[in-house]
């Protein structure tokens, strides 16, 4: 964004008056009949216009959508084009050709750093790969560095989130249960 405000500043600067044919033409008739003379003047007023440039893409297996602009005043007019890319987009493509090489756990992999397609593995019971580790592994890992989680922020508060329920309902809770220290506790193994 900062290289079109230089852009727009530098063609403000080095604008230069252009010397060219008026734009409002007139055009004057004069019709003579035998009795009366008509006379009729028209001023073309065509206002200055601006035009967004074209972005064209031209090859659809590209995540890219292009984008344009134009404003244009009585003095001065700015047309504005550019590309937004579609990071989603790439690595659904990127997952689909790993895939499609036979390389099922990299293409898991590439999908996991969305974190809609993590915390969905995750509650599946199945964690994402990470550093070749699958399945009960991998789940070590993750919960070993939590920082390398794709919604580490995310899943933070939650743990805050929780710890403090757990610390607060800890605080409010009745009084602690005594045992009497005559009875004798009941071992028996049939009762469970």
């Amino acid at each position: 964004m900062m290289k079109y405000i230089i852009l727009l500043i530098v063609c403000l600067v080095l604008a230069t008056p252009v010397l060219a044919a008026d734009t409002n033409t007139t055009v004057s008739s004069t019709v003579t009949s035998s009795n009366n003379t008509v006379s009729s003047n028209t001023i073309d007023r065509t206002p200055p216009t601006a035009s967004a440039p074209n972005v064209v893409i031209n090859n659809q297996d590209v995540c890219v959508t292009a984008i344009g602009g134009a404003a244009q005043t009585s003095i001065v007019g700015v047309s504005v084009g550019s590309t937004l890319r579609d990071k989603n987009c790439e690595r659904l493509k990127l997952a689909r050709s790993l895939y499609g090489m036979g390389m099922k756990v990299a293409s898991v992999s590439m999908l996991c750093q969305d974190t809609r397609v993590f915390q969905a593995m995750e509650m599946a019971g199945t964690p994402c790969p990470v550093d070749g580790k699958i399945g009960e592994e991998a789940k070590l890992i993750w919960d070993e560095y939590p920082e390398r989680r794709p919604d580490y922020d995310e899943w933070k508060e939650t743990v805050n989130g929780k710890t403090w329920i757990e610390e607060l309902e800890n605080s409010y809770s009745k009084e602690p249960t005594t045992y009497d220290n005559n009875e004798e506790p009941n071992w028996d193994d049939d009762l469970y």
